[in-house]
């Protein structure tokens, strides 16, 4: 199966507000595997990102301005994408804002165009409960190397994204795995037939010393039942 790990870079979080799409990067993951066919490009979102939003990702507007914008990019984007399954953080965030600029060029949303869409922030919500699921956090947690992510960035980020859902979903596959070799292991133990009618097993009496703790304990047990206990009647029968 072709996956696409993708994100973005915006000027601020409201497509709908007006903010756009300052970077795309993605990822190309064919049967679990990086192919190196990934696609990055800026954009000149003909607006300024907000102040919020360049501490963020730290792409400033004059480096923006001579870049192309989306509609003269939308056809190589689509092709890209076309039929594979996307795998998103947050997806509702990054699909609302391509969304957005396909409107804008008069395409259909993007779920036409490609299979599905894999949320990891959902996966990871449900896979760790009640943590922090962050990029940065899952990293930290699944042992991926983010240590040159000073800021966010579309391409960066996507790459992380790919080696985290890799490990997030490498986690479940060794679980079945490990889930199949105990079955495998039961049914090759089953097969093994024991004759329990040669051994003789030992009967190893209570000293002296050990019944009259037996009979302290229960002296104390009859004291707080009154007189109650069982081991005391089912001796007596």
């Amino acid at each position: 199966m072709r996956q696409i790990v993708l994100d973005t870079e915006t000027t601020g979080l409201s497509a709908e507000g007006g903010d756009r799409i300052i970077e795309l990067g993605c990822v190309e993951l064919y049967a679990r595997k990086l192919t190196g066919n990934n696609l990055h490009f800026y954009f000149n979102p003909e607006r300024d990102s907000h102040e919020d939003a360049l501490k963020v990702h730290g792409i400033s507007n004059e480096f923006l301005r001579d870049k192309p914008k989306f509609a003269e990019l939308t056809e190589d984007i689509l092709n890209y994408l076309a039929d594979a399954e996307l795998i998103i953080h947050n997806a509702a965030f990054d699909i609302g804002f391509l969304n957005k600029e396909l409107e804008r060029v008069g395409k259909k949303p993007l779920k036409a165009y490609v299979s599905g869409v894999i949320d990891t922030l959902a996966m990871a919500k449900e896979m760790f409960p009640g943590k922090r699921n962050s990029l940065d956090s899952l990293c930290d947690r699944l042992e991926v190397d983010n240590s040159g992510r000073t800021l966010h960035g579309a391409l960066l980020d996507a790459e992380l994204l790919a080696d985290v859902y890799i490990n997030m979903t490498r986690g479940q596959e060794a679980l079945l795995m490990d889930v199949g070799d105990a079955i495998s292991n039961d049914a090759q133990q089953v097969m093994v037939q024991v004759d329990l009618t040669t051994f003789v097993l030992p009967v190893l009496p209570a000293n002296a010393q050990e019944l009259a703790a037996h009979d302290e304990v229960l002296t104390q047990l009859d004291k707080s039942s009154g007189g109650k206990t069982v081991w005391r009647q089912m001796a007596s029968v």
